[in-house]
């Protein structure tokens, strides 16, 4: 079985990548030979082009219809009927393009994370060349500052630490060592003789042998990935589509139907029965309907923007919050701050709290909720942790941050909590021993203004306290074990302190002075504190009957402890990434639903976790800040990135992007897409009735051999430009009381129940029927077909608008209810006014054959809205009297 190559040795290294020396590196010649056949070290992006992007939106079965009419009142002379609904057809592919074109440039990004040079070893010599070119087998050198090229074997190590938070979602810097690891399926934050590509030196020197390049490195896999994953339709766009197909074979079906049985009795001439025909399809298809639900859509993400600091790239994305089951989230950054923080510290016997979380230094060491006195060991205590230090605090703009290491800075902080961050310090520097890997600790000699000479020891604990052993023969060596244990068990990061008075002439730190012996001043336990938001946000989400699950590169212990402070579930379960990778597919979607804590997770495990999720019938939403994250961001229904700490990949990879970093906004964002969801269903359901009524209308006068009363520029009048005005009040709809005490929708299920296909019948022909008798009253009193025609349209918008009002909410009309959306009354005055413009303006009448109508003709349109109205509404008493 062959070995990864963190599991090999040198010798195995050098046969595996056939290379002699290290380094020497290989011969240029070789190097040009496995260039040629491996090809270069880079990433290549695909992208569908925009032209195909367009041309697919015209495949959709209510495009193919009113393509089909286009082209019949085109081939009839009709010209103005082809322009006006072709002109539809155009202005519906328009608005599917731009919710489709706003393609991800994720694979864009990766590759600008890739290093452009890379200082290798040639023919014995050391030179720096184009990353592009690097081969496996490759002895590359790295050193602080540089992005690491390609995957390497580490080889040589000389205190060598490597940031890979944005690929593990590890918070620390790494240190790295060249010894095999003999373990099988490690996971990728724990492989510690291995370095990344894409990830940043921070600390010391090295070197490492290529194993992988471009495309076979992790980034490269992620790339891969993020380029392969195909994303799934939205639960809203699934339902439209469908609903759309539906109706579009029934419409088109019913046409047959009609002009099959017009054929057979031979009710008008051929043209005439085919332009009826077109009409009745016309008026019967739901043109208006993607336009009214991208401006739904539109809407919410202009106010998601304002009100939520949420920027949302897709307009399905916005409502598909709305039907999630489960959020899938990174940990680190996400639902923690990313900013490690001192909580508790333990001097002696005493055990004391430290308050206030993050790199800000506001806070109090506390006992039981008290402020404690600073005795003179715990003043020396802070003076350790914040001189055992090569990190820095920084105040700027506002804003704390640190640069070096978070546990470092931890320390920083907790010093300022107690003395001014502007205070000058009253010890000078002499020699600093940097963290290593191999000894795990840190030390510092400082002097005081009398040239008294202090050494400062930071880091491991079991490091610290053999020498605090070797010291103090009477120390408490299990106590203090215990205690490491305890807060380790909590999730907590522990880290020991001690001191040593140093000679006067000491001016070299050395492992020697240290591992002889050490005063021993205490531990601190750290963690990456919750945001305190995201408790609150997730006791909402789970009251709507929303799941939230962990994914993390940390180890589980830690993981499962977040959970637990969060409030994830009641119980948590928690499993890592080499247990996920033994499970087969049917396991994995058991364990996807019943753990709440993944840790140790490759970006694989997290697509996989996703897509078993998916498996499930669960609509999710994937939060992550790193490029670790891309894959499941873009796989995921909705993938929502950090806007502040968010990788540029991550970002590219998301449908939303949360400018403020706070999770707890998700809980706004689910009600808002509910409340989306809820209004976009209104105006399908105030739509399609009024849209049957128009074909019921013309399928009438055709079985009865009548004049047809509408044209079909009348008929997209009534769609598109009542879409476009009354149905847009639908937007402004506020959100329905207790709206987020209700489970999420069920993937798959339908829009409508029975109540609301019924609703959708008896009113597509109640308003048809008042319509039609409106017509035979005033061709029975001698009125003209234009006359008659015009005053259709106008009782057909007037329908319009009364049923308006029965739609907007679950409750009676004429209630407080009635003035909830102010909008609404502006709406409905804009499309009296363009109903006065298409029913006097000369030139408006030329285009839709219209003409002046009259007092009688107005009087009797209300009449009919106010029919429907009443008809809707005593309906509504009579289920609400039901459900009480």
């Amino acid at each position: 079985m062959k070995k990864n190559p963190y599991q090999q040795g040198f010798q195995d290294l050098k046969e595996t990548y056939n290379t002699n020396d290290f380094k020497t590196g290989l011969t240029t010649k070789e190097a040009q030979k496995r260039l040629e056949e491996n090809g270069p070290n880079k990433l290549e992006a695909h992208k569908t082009p925009k032209w195909k992007i367009f041309f697919r939106q015209f495949n959709n079965m209510v495009i193919y219809v009113l393509i089909a009419a286009t082209i019949i009142t085109l081939l009839m002379g009709h010209y103005s009927d082809s322009i006006i609904i072709f002109l539809v057809v155009i202005i519906n592919a328009i608005i599917g393009y731009y919710q489709e074109s706003n393609a991800s440039d994720a694979l864009d990004k990766i590759k600008q994370m890739l290093s452009i040079e890379a200082t290798v070893y040639r023919d014995g010599k050391r030179k720096d060349i184009p990353a592009e070119e690097l081969v496996t087998g490759d002895t590359v050198f790295l050193e602080a500052g540089d992005n690491v090229p390609a995957d390497l074997r580490i080889i040589d190590s000389d205190n060598l630490r490597i940031q890979e938070s944005a690929l593990t979602g590890e918070s620390n810097s790494v240190n790295k060592i060249s010894e095999e690891l003999s373990k099988e399926n490690i996971a990728l934050a724990d492989q510690k003789n291995m370095a990344f590509a894409s990830t940043a030196v921070t600390n010391g020197s090295g070197s490492g042998l290529v194993v992988a390049t471009a495309k076979n490195t992790e980034i490269g896999k992620i790339s891969s990935e993020v380029s392969s994953v195909k994303q799934r339709k939205t639960p809203l766009m699934q339902i439209i589509d469908g609903l759309g197909t539906k109706v579009s074979y029934f419409i088109v079906l019913a046409s047959i139907v009609i002009f099959i049985v017009g054929l057979i009795f031979d009710t008008y001439s051929l043209p005439v029965l085919a332009l009826a025909v077109v009409a009745m399809m016309v008026g019967a298809i739901p043109e208006g309907m993607p336009a009214t639900t991208s401006v739904i859509l539109a809407k919410g993400v202009s106010d998601m923007a304002k009100k939520q600091h949420t920027i949302v790239k897709t307009l399905p994305a916005v409502e598909t919050l709305g039907s999630v089951d489960v959020v899938a989230t990174d940990k680190t950054g996400t639902l923690t701050k990313n900013e490690m923080t001192v909580t508790d510290i333990l001097i002696d016997d005493q055990e004391l709290q430290v308050t206030g979380t993050g790199y800000k230094p506001t806070g109090q060491i506390t006992k039981n909720g008290q402020p404690v006195e600073i005795s003179e060991k715990l003043k020396l205590f802070l003076e350790a942790g914040y001189q055992a230090n090569d990190t820095t605090l920084l105040h700027e703009n506002g804003q704390w941050s640190i640069s070096g290491e978070p546990t470092d800075g931890a320390f920083l902080t907790l010093y300022h909590k107690v003395f001014p961050y502007d205070q000058i310090n009253k010890y000078q520097e002499v020699d600093i021993l940097p963290f290593d890997s191999d000894y795990r600790y840190i030390g510092k000699i400082v002097k005081d203004s009398a040239d008294q000479r202090l050494l400062f020891v930071k880091g491991s604990p079991d490091k610290l306290l053999d020498m605090a052993q070797k010291q103090d023969s009477n120390f408490d060596y299990d106590y203090w074990f215990n205690k490491v244990q305890q807060y380790s068990k909590e999730g907590k990061r522990v880290i020991a302190v001690g001191f040593e008075k140093a000679p006067q002439t000491a001016d070299e730190v050395t492992h020697e002075i240290i591992v002889d012996g050490l005063n021993f001043l205490g531990l601190a336990a750290i963690i990456d504190p919750p945001r305190e938001e995201v408790i609150e946000s997730l006791k909402v989400m789970r009251t709507a009957g929303v799941e939230v699950k962990m994914i993390t590169g940390d180890n589980a212990v830690t993981a499962k402890s977040i959970g637990q402070k969060l409030g994830l579930a009641e119980k948590i379960h928690a499993i890592t990434g080499p247990q996920w990778d033994e499970l087969s597919d049917e396991e994995r979607i058991t364990a996807a639903d019943e753990n709440q804590v993944f840790a140790r997770t490759t970006p694989s495990n997290k697509l996989e976790i996703i897509e078993a999720l998916q498996k499930n019938n669960k609509v999710t939403a994937m939060t992550g800040d790193g490029v670790n994250d891309a894959p499941a961001l873009k796989r995921s229904d909705i993938g929502v990135a950090m806007g502040i700490k968010g990788t540029d990949v991550a970002k590219d990879s998301a449908d939303m992007i949360l400018t403020d970093d706070n999770f707890a906004t998700m809980s706004s964002a689910i009600k808002e897409g509910r409340r989306i969801f809820d209004n976009i269903k209104k105006s399908i359901l105030y739509l399609l009735p009024i849209s049957f009524s128009e074909g019921l209308i013309v399928a009438y006068a055709i079985l009865t051999k009548q004049e047809i009363p509408l044209q079909p520029t009348q008929l997209l009048w009534i769609n598109m430009v009542s879409a476009i005005t009354i149905q847009f009040a639908l937007i402004f709809e506020p959100a329905e009381e207790g709206i987020m005490n209700r489970p999420p929708r069920k993937t798959g299920s339908k829009l409508m129940n029975r109540h609301d296909v019924f609703q959708m019948t008896y009113v597509a022909i109640l308003i048809a029927a008042v319509s039609l008798i409106i017509d035979v009253y005033l061709n029975s009193h001698g009125v003209s077909e234009v006359i008659s025609s015009t005053t259709m349209v106008n009782t057909l918008i007037i329908g319009k608008i009364f049923y308006l009002f029965n739609i907007r909410t679950p409750k009676l009309a004429l209630s407080k209810e009635l003035f909830s959306n102010s909008k609404v009354f502006v709406f409905v005055g804009l499309m009296i006014l363009l109903q006065l413009f298409l029913t006097y303006v000369p030139f408006m009448q030329g285009i839709f054959s219209t003409g002046s109508i009259g007092l009688v003709e107005w009087g009797l349109a209300i009449v009919a809205g106010a029919i429907v109205l009443l008809v809707t509404e005593i309906d509504k008493i009579i289920r609400l009297r039901l459900n009480s």
